[in-house]
């Protein structure tokens, strides 16, 4: 049953549904609040769209009305020219099909195709569409021809972000979803975030690696960022803040080549350059939770160990520019990684923890090292709570979710 406060927000929200312009990004001052309800960051750019459509499901964090999508071409060598964007509700994840009457055609400035050049955005008009947190929104993108922008590492379960591709053809259109094949977790095309204008009074952004991505949380469980939301979801409408998911799996807290992929494709771009994009110029953002490091101090065959310095010197730069924009700032500790004790690598995380720990650059501190490191053996993750050497599995992922004190975000 709606508040009369929910009651109030939607009819405000009704007086906002007037065209945009391609570039804005949503902005509205005082109460209710323009917010980011979810993202999914993209990475780089893997062949050309064929002649299908992408249907992309994102999860909300938040209620809201007024959703406005983004699209981006941020990797593209060429214009991504967009034919069609249709946005629905997906009453079931592991179908293609839309509630009946939900689906909506977007516009960007008021024409329903738009042209992002090389390196861009674009926010479409608000939408005639009410969510609720916990439901989940399809975009659903016709673009032949254009370079596919996406993000590419899924984590197992079937209702964190993912996508549905069609058969030839714009098929945007098709709420029974008979035209879309089978559901591909964690895969999506251009669309990377979804805004609207919500109670909520702002948006925690998770800026972070695999272990925020949810990639290897086997166990089926959602990823702690998703458990950190529903927590929140709980709290009275006025309090409530929502969560937008920035990790990418294989990024980096440092400038510095991918340890994995020199092409720079597979990764994202460091977490210093990704930052505008991917956090500041999202709608509604109050606090940025950093979770990054561990792919800088493990190293790969194309970058060496990170040394500490270089670490704690990209956080103090990213911590800088998100109290320059008039954000908070958390920083989480970096988690075991199965290097032994009194190693480089193992030597290297306990500097950069303690410097995140007692160095003061942060707002507030969450000790995620602590949570999960096993009391035997400090160097590990709990086997419990273990898929790997870098990564929680789902009940690891539930415990780090759990542990978060919400006195973090003044809740």
């Amino acid at each position: 049953m709606r508040t009369c406060r929910s009651v109030a927000v939607l009819a405000i929200a009704a007086s906002l549904l007037t065209p945009a312009t391609a570039e804005a990004a949503p902005s509205i001052g005082g109460w209710p609040h323009s917010v980011t309800l979810t993202e999914s960051a993209l990475e780089g750019v893997h062949g050309t769209a064929p002649d299908a459509t992408i249907r992309n499901v994102l999860t909300v964090t938040a209620n809201g009305a007024a959703l406005r999508i983004r699209l981006g071409n941020p990797f593209g060598g060429s214009a991504m020219t967009v034919r069609s964007a249709w946005v629905g509700l997906q009453p079931k994840t592991d179908s293609p099909a839309l509630r009946p009457g939900s689906n909506r055609q977007a516009t960007f400035g008021l024409k329903r195709t738009v042209t992002v050049p090389p390196g861009g955005t674009v926010w479409s008009d608000p939408l005639p569409l009410i969510v609720r947190a916990g439901d989940h929104v399809a975009v659903s993108v016709y673009a032949p021809g254009a370079p596919v922008n996406d993000h590419v590492f899924p984590p197992p379960q079937a209702n964190t972000p993912g996508s549905f591709l069609s058969g030839p053809g714009d098929a945007g259109r098709d709420e029974s979803g008979t035209a879309y094949g089978a559901f591909s977790p964690g895969t999506l095309w251009w669309v990377d975030a979804v805004s609207a204008v919500s109670e909520a009074r702002g948006t925690i952004v998770a800026l972070g690696d695999s272990i925020t991505d949810g990639y290897n949380a086997f166990g089926g469980g959602p990823r702690w960022t998703d458990v950190l939301a529903a927590r929140i979801g709980k709290l009275p409408p006025g309090r409530r803040l929502s969560v937008a998911n920035a990790g990418i799996s294989g990024n980096t807290v440092s400038v510095q080549p991918n340890p994995y992929d020199p092409t720079n494709q597979c990764c994202g771009p460091p977490a210093p350059l990704r930052l505008d994009r991917d956090v500041l110029s999202l709608p509604g953002v109050r606090y940025v939770l950093l979770l990054e490091g561990t792919n800088d101090i493990g190293g790969g065959d194309h970058a060496p160990p990170a040394p500490a310095a270089q670490v704690i010197g990209a956080m103090r730069t990213i911590a800088a520019k998100v109290h320059a924009a008039g954000h908070k700032s958390v920083g989480a500790t970096i988690l075991p990684m199965c290097s032994g004790a009194g190693s480089a690598k193992e030597q290297v995380r306990l500097e950069v923890n303690n410097w995140i720990r007692t160095s003061g650059t942060f707002d507030s501190v969450l000790d995620f090292d602590a949570v999960l490191r096993d009391p035997a053996d400090p160097t590990v993750i709990r086997a419990a709570w273990r898929s790997d050497c870098y990564h929680p599995n789902a009940e690891g992922d539930r415990v780090l979710g759990e542990s978060i004190d919400l006195s973090t975000f003044g809740l």
